[in-house]
């Protein structure tokens, strides 16, 4: 039992990591391009 919670834990942290990482990523990537925009019009 505890391998197994250890993997569950382990992909369960990397799964949120992942999201949380992405999220930012998201967010990072839109907001320079209404900036961005702004300057090509």
């Amino acid at each position: 039992m505890g391998i197994s919670n250890f993997w569950f834990y382990t992909i369960m942290i990397v799964v949120i990591l992942h999201v949380i990482v992405g999220f930012g990523f998201l967010l990072y990537k839109l907001s320079p391009k209404k900036k961005d925009k702004e300057k090509n019009e």
